[in-house]
């Protein structure tokens, strides 16, 4: 999710340390701690009930499925091994080349 390198994060402890004080750091890390794991817990809750809502004809439905970049990713870019490349524009995409209407631009 983030890519933090030994530098910054050796920064974000110092900045840590001086603004809560060497006394009061535990404490903060330990509520964010907890807050980080309430707020896991909520997203896997409702990640579970969007599943269990939506019945058993989904039961392959993730939700990363919903963000834009990887639902364009899964129904362009996905290899499909059924179809085999036709000459031309489809075999293209193999080429990782986005799809392109010339009509319609």
């Amino acid at each position: 999710m983030f890519n933090i390198g030994a530098g910054e994060f050796l920064v974000l402890g110092v900045i840590a340390l001086l603004v809560f004080g060497p006394e009061q750091l535990p404490k903060a890390a330990a509520q964010a701690g907890r807050v980080l794991r309430q707020l896991r817990r909520l997203a896997d809750n409702a990640k579970s009930d969007i599943q269990a809502g939506l019945g058993p004809e989904y039961k392959d439905f993730d939700v990363q499925d919903l963000n834009p970049k990887r639902f364009v990713q899964k129904h362009f870019w996905d290899d499909d091994d059924d179809e085999q490349p036709k000459p031309g524009a489809a075999a293209q995409l193999n080429g990782r080349r986005p799809p392109f209407d010339r009509e319609a631009t």
